[in-house]
């Protein structure tokens, strides 16, 4: 029988789920709704020494954690602002509403069994949504540029101010660093018992940290370290479901 779920072997590689989503995808002579996810997300976590699994918006997707070690909330389109008390913008769009219900829901589960957690771009709105928080809506209307996502399909660069001290800090080693970006929205009020750990130079929250008291390892960032260079955010994602394994049992 095979085990699906990492057990500890040091040889053996994590878990990691990926969140994807459904969109009209076209291959040869087909056009047709298909579960779709950027390859490079997969490929960054199998670099890291993780097994990529994907995690489509069905019903109950959260229960495949059981079988898993780690999640990564993935890049994508607009939060429904009713999820956070808001009216939609007219710039709010791509909003999929069985995807909201998934993600949210995994982040849920996730935090109930302790995974590690690492949110990317639109994860990062998710899990601030999960804890109670809001988003802008649309950054140029705030900080008056589109530097947060310069050009149309591709990804920008920008840097960011990181908190001495904190996991991220210790991740990327050190206080600053340029980023792939592309988003137009972003962190607005910070939800409960996140701490925000990484700015732009225009004041916008581009990472926070969840409390450790609450779970071992739930960092989100609002760059896309997947078209980036630096494979240190997935590394350190897939060496926290190792250790999740390697501590030691309660007595």
């Amino acid at each position: 029988m095979v085990t699906l779920k990492w057990d500890g072997d040091a040889g053996a590689a994590p878990m990691i789920g990926i969140s994807a989503y459904c969109e009209l995808a076209r291959w040869g002579v087909w056009e047709a709704q298909a579960m779709v996810l950027p390859r490079r997300y997969a490929d960054r976590v199998s670099a890291a020494g993780g097994i990529p699994v994907l995690l489509p918006p069905v019903p109950d997707i959260e229960e495949a954690l059981d079988r898993l070690d780690a999640v990564v909330l993935s890049g994508g389109g607009d939060i429904d602002p009713a999820r956070y008390g808001a009216p939609p913008a007219a710039e709010t769009r791509s909003v999929r509403a069985e995807r909201d219900t998934a993600e949210l829901a995994l982040f849920d589960a996730a935090l109930a069994r302790r995974l590690p957690v690492l949110g990317i771009c639109r994860g990062m709105q998710v899990i601030n949504v999960a804890r109670g928080g809001s988003l802008h809506q649309h950054l140029p209307a705030v900080v008056g540029h589109d530097g947060h996502a310069p050009l149309p399909g591709a990804f920008g660069s920008h840097p960011v101010r990181i908190t001495p001290g904190s996991r991220l800090g210790g991740i990327l080693d050190g206080d600053e660093a340029d980023v792939p970006t592309h988003h137009h929205q972003a962190v607005d009020r910070l939800g409960s018992g996140l701490t925000a750990t990484a700015w732009t130079a225009d004041g916008i929250i581009e990472a926070f940290e969840l409390d450790a008291g609450e779970s071992p390892f739930v960092l989100a960032i609002q760059w896309h370290p997947e078209a980036g260079d630096d494979p240190s955010l997935f590394r350190a994602l897939v060496a926290a479901a190792r250790d999740r394994f390697a501590a030691p049992a309660p007595a």
